[in-house]
């Protein structure tokens, strides 16, 4: 983030929408809308956003792999006979 580019105020932003929508598209980087002052609004592209949300999905992901290997490592697994075993007795399910 370029401080000097892409922190703006709301006002600035309204009379000059087309030059930030430019901005926005060229740059991938969000525009920080401020309100009196203070920081209110991030305002970013769409194919930026979308980026950002693989991400934050990504990470996710990875963090279940990890909260699992460190289940395994810590010896908190069941094996698949004593979950099968679990999942009937839970439901009533004979067999």
């Amino acid at each position: 983030m370029n401080l000097d580019r892409d922190i703006h105020s709301l006002t600035d932003f309204k009379k000059n929408t087309p030059d930030f929508l430019k901005q926005l598209k060229d740059t991938g980087e969000p525009v920080v809308l401020t309100i009196n002052g203070k920081a209110e609004l991030v305002v970013q592209d769409a194919v930026s956003y979308q980026k950002l949300l693989d991400l934050a999905e990504e990470a996710k992901v990875i963090e279940g792999i990890r909260r699992g290997l460190d289940d395994v490592v810590a010896g908190r697994t069941s094996s698949l006979d004593e979950f099968k075993e679990h999942v009937r007795a839970k439901h009533g399910i004979t067999v």
